[in-house]
């Protein structure tokens, strides 16, 4: 039944001669207009957290390592997953350079390859060095994670090394990787990542400015706590940790996040050096930069889709670890407010009624918005600065507003995806052919 109050508030409308589409469209206008604000607010609050952030991290990291004790060098199992990469050569050979003593580590190569030509270069390569051992399966089920548990099957190490095939490991890798395992809760540890090619056009500007501020901006303040997740690679694992816990969840598209999940959920600790960098090479072509952003978008939210009920209840965690393990989500709500700032700010526009357009005032205020909300890209410039790549600040300004854009739709995408159960499949970027 309609109420007295709305037929009254139509009746004015009639007396205008106003219709009711136009009564419809103010009644969208209201509701938009409210909930443009609503995300605004929102927005303006994350973008707080994110100044802060930058804040509390803009000095320099403090650099303490554990050196390795001589006495108590475990044997390795450097693993390197690929699939129809001949780029996987070169970091094979970085990983046969490592000053590691070499008869305490293996090299796995887990070819998935379906390009014949790859997989004979592999062979060949392998037959040249006994170090070196091919591991192959019949299919690519699970992906990446898949790859990797099919190694674990031939994994003599005690620790666990693992390099996706652009990354270039330094000499000294492993001995300052492996060194924190002297601390039986340690269960993994991750380096930090850099990139040859950040400066080559504005999709590696902006795809190496989103992993520097993870990287120096995030894991940085984490740090601080005694935190830290896994990126993927230039990563090591404790083997018996990991065949404990079930090994690689087959089928993920961000087994590193999941698997860092399970960790905290068992109240152990992944170790970040920060000081120990690596080489790897940032996507080239926009393409490949949307879809790895939608492919981790998608992959984060399943994995705490999966882990929060068990991380929220578990006794063996602190809540200030709680917060920590909730914390590895926080930057995919960003993507999720700026679509909703847009949507309904679009909506805004459209339904309200007909005037001359107020240049000046519409400038002035989508420039307030944008300023409001540009705690991330102070994030990204403090990043730019503590990784020595402040040359490259002009360029990720100039993509943040245009691919920008492009990756907040595509990551929206991977979550909503994740949310709904939509599968979606493992995106091979375009890397070198350099070797």
């Amino acid at each position: 039944m309609i109420s007295e109050g709305i037929l009254a508030y139509i009746s004015v409308y009639k007396e205008l001669n106003v219709g009711l589409d136009r009564l419809a469209l103010d009644y969208v206008h209201l509701f938009s207009d409210k909930f443009f604000y609503l995300f605004l607010y929102i927005g303006c609050f994350i973008s707080l957290i994110y100044l802060a952030m930058s804040l509390v991290t803009v000095k320099k990291d403090e650099e303490r390592e554990e050196a390795l004790d001589s006495k108590k060098v475990p044997f390795v199992t450097v693993q390197i997953p690929t699939m129809n990469e001949i780029i996987a050569l070169r970091c094979a050979k970085k990983c046969l350079q490592l000053d590691y003593p070499k008869d305490k580590y293996e090299i796995l190569i887990g070819d998935d390859s379906n390009d014949p030509s790859v997989s004979k270069k592999l062979d060949e390569f392998a037959r040249k060095h006994s170090k070196v051992k091919i591991i192959r399966r019949e299919s690519n089920e699970g992906f990446k994670p898949g790859n990797l548990n099919n190694m674990l099957k031939h994994t003599k190490g005690e620790i666990i090394a693992i390099f996706d095939s652009d990354f270039i490991p330094d000499k000294d890798f492993l001995k300052r990787i492996v060194a924190p395992f002297n601390d039986k809760k340690v269960s993994a540890v991750q380096s930090r990542w850099k990139f040859i090619n950040a400066d080559k056009n504005m999709v590696t500007a902006l795809a190496s400015s989103i992993v520097y501020t993870f990287h120096h901006v995030s894991l940085s303040l984490l740090k601080k706590f005694g935190f830290c997740f896994l990126c993927g690679s230039a990563e090591a694992v404790r083997k018996s940790d990991l065949i404990k816990w079930g090994g690689w969840r087959s089928g993920s598209l961000t087994e590193d996040i999941e698997y860092s999940l399970r960790i905290h959920k068992h109240g152990k600790k992944i170790f970040y050096l920060p000081g120990l960098q690596c080489f790897n090479e940032a996507p080239t072509r926009p393409f490949d930069l949307y879809k790895q952003q939608m492919r981790w978008a998608y992959g984060v939210v399943s994995a705490y889709k999966v882990h929060t009920k068990d991380i929220l209840t578990s006794r063996l965690i602190s809540g200030k670890q709680k917060l920590f393990t909730m914390l590895g989500a926080f930057g995919y709500l960003l993507p999720i407010i700026l679509i909703m700032i847009f949507i309904f700010g679009a909506m805004t526009l459209v339904t309200t009624r007909p005037a001359p357009i107020d240049w000046a005032r519409f400038f002035s205020e989508t420039t307030r918005n944008v300023l409001l909300t540009s705690g991330l890209l102070v994030a990204n410039s403090i990043a730019l600065y503590r990784a020595r790549k402040i040359k490259l600040l002009p360029k990720v300004l100039l993509s943040s507003f245009s691919l920008g854009l492009v990756v907040t739709y595509f990551v929206n995408v991977g979550i909503v995806k994740a949310i709904i159960n939509k599968p979606m499949k493992w995106f091979l970027l375009k890397k070198s052919t350099r070797v």
